[in-house]
């Protein structure tokens, strides 16, 4: 195991126990806002994925809006959140601090793992225009680029999925 894994492990670890209590009430709420509009101006985001008993759990994160509307952040293909959403892609998410605080009403929408090399590319370059040098400064320290994925939120009601309930 390499160090950028150990410290992204630990990353990991610290953040789980960081997370402010709200944020775990405002995971199990519904959505209610239609599209990503407010969450223009936000530098982290709740991405709220479940569990196989229906438990939503909200993971902070850095993220970036695309041209089109959609939700897109980066993350280790390891982590949970990463493994729920393979098998249920349903999703929420909402404008928050750095401890999950929110900040703003949820989103409910369907997630998928970007695989096209374009998407991305375009994933890439709008976390790059949202947080510029912070990020790729990160990134180099604490990521082990072959394992990071992009996830991608579309807003709307969640394709139903046939392992979720």
């Amino acid at each position: 195991m390499g160090i950028k894994w150990r410290l992204a492990d630990a990353s990991y670890w610290f953040y789980d126990r960081f997370r402010h209590t709200s944020a775990f009430t405002a995971a199990g709420e519904a959505g209610s806002a239609p599209d990503f509009s407010a969450f223009k101006g936000s530098e982290y985001a709740a991405l709220v994925t479940f569990r196989r008993d229906g438990t939503p759990v909200p993971t902070p994160v850095w993220f970036a809006l695309l041209d089109d509307g959609r939700w897109v952040t980066c993350t280790d293909e390891r982590t949970a959140k990463v493994k729920r959403l393979r098998r249920d892609p349903h999703a929420r998410v909402f404008p928050c601090d750095v401890r999950g605080k929110p900040r703003g009403p949820a989103v409910e929408g369907t997630a998928r793992v970007l695989t096209d090399p374009a998407e991305r590319e375009a994933a890439e370059a709008a976390m790059d225009r949202h947080y510029g040098r912070p990020r790729r400064m990160y990134e180099k320290v604490m990521a082990d680029q072959p394992s990071m994925v992009y996830v991608e939120v579309a807003a709307g009601a969640p394709v139903p999925s046939p392992t979720a309930g």
